[in-house]
């Protein structure tokens, strides 16, 4: 039973290794946008994004990649 239960844990933090992502990076830019960084595990974080988004009341609206802030 412990080595099921070891078993299971171990697959349990090598897939959220292998296939989580973080938001992790912020940074803001003016007064009305934001900078959000995605960092991915995968790869060592081969696979990283920027996402340029619009500070509003509700929150953060019009995300968008690959647009200069």
């Amino acid at each position: 039973m412990k080595k099921v239960l070891g078993t299971l844990m171990a697959l349990g933090v090598l897939s959220g290794v292998l296939g989580g992502c973080a938001y992790g990076d912020m940074a803001a830019v003016g007064t009305d946008k934001v900078v959000i960084m995605r960092q991915d595990s995968f790869l060592l974080g081969a696979l990283r994004k920027a996402f340029v988004c619009k500070i509003a009341d509700g929150g953060l609206t019009s995300c968008a990649t690959n647009e200069s802030p």
